[in-house]
């Protein structure tokens, strides 16, 4: 009987003196052991040592390719290269660029090398001018060549790559490399550190050979009578106390040693101890077990009601026959624990992934669709997701509608018996598990058979899911914030066996729970959503105001992100004149909409006071400045102004005059008749808000049928791709665009836009048009009170001339009024112009910079009645101040125009 690893029998001294020197004397198996032992590490050692340095050395090869590699290539597309190929001495302007390269990148050489191999560049001067050595046929071809060759430093690894100008076509080309030297060395440095950890790894085994060596000779000799008894005591008293079987037969089979916890698994006589085992009463399967040959780990084998884990082994004492020693545990308990635990496990993993992947996105059908995603196959095999009417309507979900539509279906799609999706329901308290639903509880159903609640009205397709082999359902409601949003059911078929139970109905609660509040998100940013779309587009134009200065069109697309605050406008000004306006106010959601109705509403509000282009973008900047100042101790109604851009064109068809300025905003995509386009060099000025300096204006001269795109940013800018790119983009789709403003916009869009942009777009498109001249008559007029007769004479002559013989009186009577204003209170020189357009115009403009006052004059008063008689004959009337004077107009509508 061996000695257990417990008992430690104490040697005599001399004894023991013997034994530790027979470990290295080799007269013993210990000893020859410990030879043969110390021999195998000693040859492993040189093994490994040898393998690292080869190792060691192909990694510094290939290590050395990829630099090569990496340091040609970024050499070969290096700024300036070509031109310096191109020179007249390409050695003198690359030599100290290669050089410095060289050592930087910790390589031997970098080459430049022309079509025909000859080396522009070397490390050593004398080898320039020479013809390269390598491979350079495929590199002319376009391919990248590594290779080991016998060059000018001796035995090197290098790599060359082609140079190639900006069409594409192949110039010259880099070689850069190591030389095996440098390998050699490194590899040098290395081989102490190699050698001396063998070396203590062959110490430390060796050490630890001896040590055990000296340790299994202490346990197999020199044992006497005491020290066996006492192992024979421990051993007996060990075996029987532990909770593992352990049963031993010797080669005939016979049962030589048999513990208590075998005979109370086993359920053995108390005699069977040296009985041969088919003798035991024990059945054939466990006989043959016992007996066999055959080793065993772990195996698990149902005896009685009981699972036992069996360990059986070969005891080989020198017989013909080995014998046997078995051992056996009960798990019966620990296996059912195992199995909650990781059922349990399996549930956690579920909810975690739940969490991860459920509300991913704010759509409610994706994220319906995302809850069957998650729980199939591994909780159930279908899984259907029912939601309010209400709810799909981004509305507040209602806790007495039991008006419901399919949102999604998760599974096996192919022959699957359920209602698609789109399928509507109602769902009646007319059961207790309907009624268990409505008020926020799950429902188990584990037999569908059994359970008719589930069919509702539709026996034909209950009929038809449980041909399909569907056996068990919870149905868990989706309950927010207290009120029931949806119906999710679980279905479980053939491909899973086993019904639903309580445990699996909390995880269906769970699972329902987050999906609910995930919908709830999703509803409320929907209807947010939508609120915040429809009152943008409520406070944007519906359409372009009737007017002869321009053609324009427009396009607005909210962000599927958020509705933010871009908006645009063609506002009519006098004199024919008409104002293209584009602004962006930062951020999205309702804030932004309001900031930008009110943006919008203060532009019309200016436009209509005639300012010029310059102070219209100081009132602005003064408005958002001191708005943003109210608001931030205020209720905060609108969002913050400071930040917004905004960009404003005003365009005069008579003379082509274009006056542009902006705030913070890109400039406009100007395409001439000839096809050519600009962006013009507006004077850059902050945002609005943030202005300190006065606004600047650029003015423009545009042909008829030039094109003018105002947008904002999120046209040109992108997650994939830069401004400047962004602007090239829209500068060639503008080029190839129709004409038709309303065409141009479609197709630029098309060009410009990701399938889901992230910002939102607003897009106008103007073409210009000119007045003929025919329709434009301007004179000067002296400034004597004689000339308003010669004036008024002129003015009749212009309406007989356009056949407008009937509203000749009052554009006379209009005429004389503002000429004789003109001459009275302001200064030369005086001008006179009429249009025809959509309505006739009578402008006269002086030098002066003082505005006309409309007064109610008294009867005896002298003056003072011109302007009121204006305002009685003219539709409306105004001033409007250029620099150095202005500009007092008067509009009439033609006739037959209402």
């Amino acid at each position: 009987m061996r000695a257990f690893p417990f008992f430690r029998p104490r040697l005599p001294r001399r004894l023991r003196d013997r034994l530790s020197g027979s470990v290295l004397s080799g007269r013993s198996v210990v000893g020859q052991m410990f030879m043969i032992q110390l021999a195998i590490v000693l040859l492993l050692a040189a093994t490994a040592v040898t393998t690292l340095m080869f190792q060691s050395r192909r990694e510094k090869t290939d290590g050395a390719f990829d630099r090569s590699v990496a340091a040609a290539e970024a050499f070969a597309n290096a700024p300036g290269l070509v031109e310096a190929l191109a020179s007249d001495d390409p050695t003198a302007e690359l030599q100290p660029h290669t050089e410095a390269a060289r050592k930087a990148s910790d390589l031997d050489f970098i080459v430049v090398l022309n079509m025909k191999g000859i080396r522009y560049t070397h490390p050593k001067k004398d080898r320039i001018g020479k013809e390269f050595i390598g491979t350079l046929d495929p590199v002319r071809e376009g391919e990248v060549v590594t290779e080991s060759v016998e060059g000018t430093l001796g035995p090197l690894h290098q790599a060359t790559v082609p140079v190639r100008d900006d069409d594409g076509e192949i110039v010259g080309m880099i070689c850069a490399g190591v030389t095996v030297r440098t390998i050699n060395l490194l590899l040098s440095d290395e081989l102490p550190i190699v050698v001396g950890a063998a070396a203590g790894a062959v110490g430390l085994v060796t050490g630890g050979t001896a040590l055990v060596s000296r340790r299994l000779l202490r346990q197999t000799r020199g044992l006497g009578p005491t020290e066996i008894t006492r192992m024979y005591e421990h051993h007996d008293a060990v075996l029987h106390a532990v909770r593992e079987g352990v049963l031993i037969l010797d080669e005939h089979r016979r049962l030589t040693l048999v513990n208590e916890e075998a005979e109370r698994l086993l359920d053995l006589p108390t005699d069977a101890a040296g009985r041969p085992v088919e003798e035991l009463g024990l059945d054939r399967r466990t006989v043959a077990l016992l007996a066999s040959d055959r080793e065993v780990t772990d195996e698990v084998h149902l005896w009685a009601d009981r699972l036992i884990t069996v360990n059986h082994r070969l005891i080989d004492e020198g017989g013909a026959r080995p014998g046997t020693v078995t051992t056996l545990r009960d798990t019966t308990e620990m296996r059912a624990l195992n199995d909650q635990t990781e059922a349990a496990q399996r549930r956690l993993s579920l909810l975690y992934r739940a969490s991860v992947a459920i509300g991913t996105t704010l759509d409610v059908g994706r994220t319906a669709e995302e809850l069957a995603e998650v729980a199939v196959p591994e909780f159930a095999d279908l899984v259907t997701v029912d939601l309010s009417h209400a709810v799909l309507q981004g509305e507040e979900a209602r806790g007495s509608e039991g008006r419901l539509r399919r949102a999604a279906i998760g599974g096996s799609a192919e022959g699957q018996p359920l209602h698609p999706v789109g399928t509507a329901f109602r769902l009646e308290p007319d059961t207790p598990q309907e009624r268990e639903l409505l008020s926020g509880r799950a429902v188990l159903t584990g037999d569908l058979d059994e359970s008719g609640w589930w069919r509702g009205d539709d026996e034909e397709h209950g009929r038809v899911v449980l041909a399909h082999g569907l056996h068990s359902l919870v149905s868990a409601p989706l309950l927010a914030r207290g009120v029931v949003a949806g119906i999710a059911q679980f279905w479980r078929g053939r491909g899973r066996a086993d019904a639903f139970d309580m445990d699996d109905l909390s995880l269906a609660e769970e699972l329902a729970a987050r999906t609910a509040v995930a919908v709830d998100n999703a509803r409320r940013y929907t209807r947010e959503h939508d609120m915040t779309e429809a009152l943008q587009r409520s406070l944007l134009p519906t359409a372009v105001p009737d007017q002869s200065a321009v053609r324009a069109d427009y396009r607005y697309l909210p962000a599927q992100a958020g509705v933010g605050g871009d908006f645009f406008d063609v506002i009519p000004l006098s004199g024919a004149r008409v104002a293209l306006v584009v602004g962006d106010v930062v951020g999205h959601g309702l804030h932004a909409a309001v900031t930008m109705g009110l943006l919008r509403t203060a532009v019309h509000n200016f436009a209509a006071l005639d300012l010029m282009a310059e102070d219209l973008l100081g009132r602005l900047d003064e408005l958002a400045e001191r708005t943003d100042r109210d608001e931030s101790g205020g209720l905060g109604i609108t969002g913050p102004i400071t930040g917004a851009t905004f960009l404003i064109a005003i365009y005069d068809p008579v003379d082509g005059r274009c006056v542009m300025g902006r705030a913070g905003h890109l400039p406009p995509v100007v395409v001439r008749p000839d096809g050519s386009t600009e962006f013009p060099d507006l004077p850059a000025h902050p945002p609005l808000g943030v202005s300190v300096m006065p606004f600047e204006t650029v003015t423009l001269w545009l042909p008829e049928g030039s094109r003018l795109a105002l947008y904002t940013d999120g046209l040109v800018e992108s997650r994939h791709r830069d401004i400047d790119e962004g602007l090239a983009l829209l500068a060639d789709a503008m080029a190839e665009a129709p004409r038709d403003p309303g065409d141009a916009c479609d197709a630029v869009l098309a060009a410009m836009l990701p399938e889901r942009p992230t910002d939102d777009v607003a897009l106008l498109i103007a073409r210009t048009a000119r007045l003929a001249p025919d329709q434009v008559v301007d004179w000067e007029v002296p400034l004597s009170y004689a000339s308003v007769p010669a004036a008024r004479a002129r003015a009749r002559e212009t309406m007989a001339a356009w056949g407008l013989e009937e509203s000749s009186q009052v554009t006379e009577l209009i005429v004389t009024e503002l000429v004789t204003n003109a001459i009275r209170h302001g200064s030369g020189p005086v001008r006179v112009r009429l249009l025809r357009d959509r309505s006739l115009i009578c402008e006269v403009s002086d030098n002066s910079g003082t505005s006309p006052q409309m007064r109610n004059a008294s009867m005896t008063d002298e003056f003072g009645r011109g302007l009121f008689v204006v305002s009685q004959y003219a539709t409306r009337w105004g001033t409007r101040h250029a620099r150095g004077g202005k500009v007092i107009w008067a509009e009439q509508r033609l006739p037959g125009r209402r």
